[in-house]
Formats: C-alpha cells, structure tokens, sequence
C-alpha cells in the first residue's frame, strides 16, 4: 500500500524541461522531452478528479528513450496550470488542444504531429483532430469515451455537452462555504476515496502507487476543486462525439480495457468497420500502459510504423 504524503508544493508530474505556455486556454504548464530534433510527440492526459500529466509517465518515459520530442501538458484546471475559477468547457480543452500544436510547430515546424490522449481527453484530441486534419498524423486513444451503451443515440449540435442541468451550480454552490465546503471536498479527494476510485479504473487493487501519490498531491493544490466539478457536472461529456469519431479520417489506434468500470466498448462496431481504426482490447484496467507497459509501447511503435494487425473484437460484457 502506498505511504501517505503531505501536500505541498506540486512537484513536476515528469522529467525535462517545464514550460508554461499562454494561448487560447490561458495559462499552461508543459513538459518537454527528448532531443529537439526528434519528431514531435504530444501526450494528453485525461479528465478526472486528481488528473495531471503524470498519467501518461511510462508513455512519455519510453517515448524520449526512442528519441522522439515529446511534449505533455498538464490540461487547464489541473496539475501545474491555471486553475481559477472560470468556465471550464469542451471549448477550452480542445484550445488547450491547439495550444500546444501551436507550440509544437514553432518549435519543430508544420509536419503532422503524432498524438496520444487518455480516456476523456480523447474527445477534446480528436475534435482538434476534426478541426485542424493537417496538423496530425497518427492518434492513439487510450479507453476513450463515447464507446459504451447508449452512445449511439448520442446527438447534439456541434459542441453540445451532455451536462446534467444544474448540477454545475449545485456543486458550486455547496462548496462555497468557506469551512463545510472545504471540508466536503477534503472528503472528495481524500487519499480513500482516490484509492477506491484507482481501483475502480484499474478493476483491480493492483494500482500504481506513485500514481496514487501524486494524483492525491495534485488534488490538493490551490483551486484544484473548479476544473473536477465541470468534469462531475458532465459538461466536458460531449453530445456530439460519435460524429466528431465519424469525421476522423486519419489512422486511430484504440487500446482499451477489458476490467473495470470503463472497460463497456458495446458500441464500438462502426468504427471496427472503418479502414483506419484499430482497437486492442487488453487485460487490463482503462491504463493499460501502466499495467502492462511493455506489450503497451510494442503495439503503439507498430502502429507509428503503419504496422500491427487490424481490430479485434471490442469488450461486450457490459
């Protein structure tokens, strides 16, 4: 079991240099990796109570050992960036989204970039994807959302989220107490409750310990509650998914879990249809490259080479 930290002064979630960025998304703490030449790399993480960069460290670890140049931000409201109480909004992450392609091309140049995003950041990398084609080259979406039961009757005008009415402001509303408020939200992300919702993702107790650690350290920095209660509210759910998945014409490599509350990849068929998706179901919770990083980072390699086998069958069991 993984031993307790006292919350401090939030500690680069990965290695290189750290960077803070200013663009649409407003202020952006990013780490970069690997020599300058390398071919670019951008790493996004997903959208959770205790989320930040660290939840794609074995990616961006293995990623600068192959000598890419890799760039990994911590999302608005998260880790080391802005985290003011202002609207958090699919608009504002998919900008975050063309952020850092804005960075990565005053950097490295113009050529398509390889991308990578975590669960819920999928949604916001490929409706950039959608936005700007000629900016990416390859995306990898590591258990996205908007593949499990019902997702199919998903519709909505472009951008629409599925954000259940009211409970944004409720949420608010009950943590402004000074005392009580702070207190309730204590609860929220205390080390427990982390644990508990870990091994929920995972499907298992087996979780990473230094994953643990700083997911309970980056909860418990100033304003850490604003960005987690848009995600409770559903308002970062976009309503218009399935099309925007539609829309993507470029090759999309899909490792996903097979264990744990978001392993339900029922409606996953009308993409394994389609030429340029792959999914890989793996025994494994919704990080798979936590788990199981070697078989993780040898699938992902094929498929930057154009490589690996076409989909197996998504997880139905739910």
């Amino acid at each position: 079991m993984s031993t307790a930290i006292v919350p401090s002064a939030l500690q680069p979630a990965l290695a290189g240099e750290c960077r803070d960025v200013v663009g649409r998304a407003g202020p952006m703490r990013c780490y970069l990796g690997g020599p300058r030449g390398g071919a670019p790399m951008l790493l996004v993480h997903s959208i959770n109570a205790a989320a930040s960069a660290y939840e794609v460290k074995p990616i961006y670890t293995w990623a600068v050992a192959q000598g890419r140049r890799v760039f990994a931000p911590d999302l608005p409201g998260f880790g080391a960036s802005d985290r003011s109480a202002r609207g958090y909004t699919i608009r504002l992450y998919t900008d975050a989204i063309q952020d850092m392609l804005d960075l990565i091309a005053a950097e490295a140049g113009a050529a398509p970039v390889d991308a990578l995003a975590v669960s819920l950041g999928g949604e916001f990398l490929a409706r950039a994807a959608v936005e700007a084609p000629a900016r990416m080259r390859r995306l990898a979406l590591v258990t996205p959302t908007g593949f499990a039961r019902g997702s199919s009757r998903l519709q909505g005008a472009p951008g629409d989220s599925r954000e259940v009415r009211g409970l944004h402001a409720s949420l608010n509303g009950a943590l402004s107490g000074r005392l009580w408020g702070q207190a309730l939200y204590s609860v929220l992300v205390s080390r427990r409750s982390i644990g508990y919702f870990l091994q929920r993702t995972y499907g298992s107790k087996d979780i990473d310990p230094g994953l643990w650690d700083y997911a309970y350290l980056t909860s418990h920095q100033p304003g850490a509650r604003h960005a987690p209660f848009a995600f409770l509210s559903a308002r970062l759910f976009a309503r218009d998914i399935r099309d925007i998945y539609a829309r993507l014409t470029l090759p999309v490599w899909v490792p996903h879990a097979t264990r744990g509350d978001f392993s339900d990849f029922s409606e996953a068929d009308w993409a394994i249809a389609r030429g340029n998706w792959t999914f890989m179901p793996m025994p494994t919770g919704a990080m798979p490259h936590f788990e199981q990083p070697q078989a993780f980072m040898a699938a992902y390699a094929a498929f930057l080479v154009g490589g690996g086998n076409k989909a197996e069958p998504a997880n139905r069991s739910r």
